[in-house]
């Protein structure tokens, strides 16, 4: 490496330094924002409670503004925390999942499995753990990224994949349709949203789909033969994941998955808003390289997975 090369390297290694946090600080702030308590993240982290709130002073002085607000039993994300969480949780499980998949991709009793990150969140991670519980004696390693087609699959076992189900180099198994309905918190009163038309003029959470594959409001409107533009201050986010959390939060309205939400409609953690959904005709499909035979680990996965789907 030249001298010039070494000195660009070290401005690029310095600037990361001095902006970021340190990442022991980001995944100690991932767990007490889960469990809204130093307490909480103490005991998971195997760290004293000083520890803790020592790291947590830390990264507010590293953020330059609070990121809890301090209560007799616990904290309180305040807005700003709010909006680290998001970004830390997808952050730390992209890089915890990249790391594991490039140490593990070629162990001989393992399967490399790729899906989207809501995908792989909301609906594979359950069956995962009955999988292990079925299986422990092979891994399962995910990558979840939401731009990748049938090349990707290059990489990996099995993958989880969006579409009508016809790829040429691919076998195809169907797993689940798409269906997509409008929800929010039990919190936020939609009791006036009854028709399209007053969706469509409700503050709607937006996704920012410009870079990937993925129904957006304007698309979903479509499907019902409604021209919908967004309104200038309406909030958007270029993840699925973060969408759905900020409707979690009451941010608004937000479009929701079954895969994502009809569990958390039957506990009562988010409400329907209007009985319109849209049936896409595409779906998820579990898929494999046609030229390319699956490893025992991977084959076995594959009927299990398929077999599951009946449960």
């Amino acid at each position: 490496m030249s001298c010039s090369n070494r000195q660009s390297w070290r401005s690029v290694i310095n600037r990361y330094l001095r902006t970021l946090p340190p990442l022991e600080t980001l995944i100690t702030f991932e767990a007490v924002g889960r469990h809204a308590s130093f307490t909480g993240a103490a005991g998971e982290l195997f760290l004293t409670q000083s520890a803790v709130s020592k790291q947590m002073r830390q990264l507010e002085d590293c953020m330059g503004v609070p990121l809890f607000e301090r209560k007799p039993r616990g904290v309180k994300l305040t807005s700003a925390g709010d909006e680290l969480l998001m970004t830390v949780n997808v952050l730390l499980t992209t890089m915890y999942q990249s790391v594991t998949r490039i140490r593990n991709v070629h162990q001989s009793n393992a399967v490399s499995v790729l899906a989207t990150h809501a995908l792989a969140q909301f609906w594979l991670f359950p069956k995962l753990i009955e999988f292990n519980k079925a299986y422990p004696d092979i891994a399962v390693h995910v990558h979840a990224m939401n731009e990748f087609d049938e090349a990707s699959l290059n990489d990996f076992d099995v993958g989880v994949l969006y579409g009508s189900g016809q790829w040429p180099s691919l076998d195809s198994d169907f797993l689940l349709p798409e269906i997509v309905y409008a929800v929010a918190h039990p919190s936020l009163d939609v009791s006036g949203v009854e028709t399209l038309e007053q969706l469509a003029q409700a503050n709607l959470v937006q996704i920012d789909t410009c870079a990937w594959q993925c129904l957006d409001w304007h698309q979903w409107f479509g499907h019902f033969g409604i021209d919908f533009v967004a309104r200038d201050k309406a909030p958007v986010f270029n993840q699925l994941t973060l969408a759905y959390r900020a409707v979690q939060q009451g941010m608004g309205i937000g479009l929701a998955w079954t895969f994502m939400a009809d569990e958390a409609l039957a506990k009562g953690e988010l409400q329907r808003v209007t009985p319109f959904e849209c049936v896409t005709g595409n779906g998820e499909f579990l898929v494999s390289l046609k030229h390319r035979k699956r490893s025992a680990a991977a084959e076995i996965f594959r009927q299990w997975l398929l077999g599951s789907m009946g449960d």
